[in-house]
């Protein structure tokens, strides 16, 4: 459920999944407005707010975006 919580920097549309069109407006495209599983740009938008809050919360990133390191003097 990760991926479902990043935010689009993108405008993205997509038609109505098979199985779930409204009858009537089976020709409607629907503005995303949150990541959903499949896009391409959701395992990005979800490493994109982790990362923020792993820096609000103290943590520095290395050279590897995916190493935190929260150091605290007395540890020293």
């Amino acid at each position: 459920t990760a991926f479902l919580h990043g935010e689009l920097e993108e405008v993205i549309y997509m038609s109505q999944p098979e199985g779930y069109e409204v009858e009537g407006r089976e020709d409607w495209v629907y503005l995303l407005k949150k990541s959903l599983y499949g896009l391409k740009q959701s395992p990005r938008q979800w490493n994109q707010k982790f990362n923020d809050f792993m820096i609000s919360r103290g943590f520095t990133s290395s050279v590897d975006s995916c190493v935190y390191l929260l150091l605290y003097v007395d540890d020293m």
